[in-house]
């Protein structure tokens, strides 16, 4: 399985989405909590994302979508269902989400 990272976002490939999901109404798969700037999917209809009690997860319904920030170089995912993380960091004094 593919895995793609960008920026504190990870996005992993996987086989299907889960059975329990709601489809949000937009496809921004994080915010930058310190730049404002959000890693995004660039294209209108070329993918979907859910919220599950898993976390969060994408369907790229199109042959493929760009994932775009104003900080990042693009990524061009191809279709397919991904797991989408938020990378985090190791301190001795906690585990942290990392936030760009």
């Amino acid at each position: 399985m593919s895995q793609f990272r960008h920026g504190d976002v990870m996005v992993e490939e996987v086989s299907i989405l889960p059975d329990v999901r709601r489809k949000a109404q937009h496809t921004i798969l994080a915010h930058g909590e310190l730049t404002g700037h959000c890693h995004r999917i660039a294209e209108r209809g070329s993918a979907d994302l859910y919220d599950t009690p898993d976390g969060v997860f994408l369907h790229v319904t199109a042959n493929a979508a760009t994932l775009v920030h104003d900080e990042h170089a693009s990524i061009s995912l191809p279709s397919g269902f991904y797991r989408v993380w938020r990378q985090r960091e190791y301190s001795p004094e906690e585990i942290r989400i990392i936030r760009d």
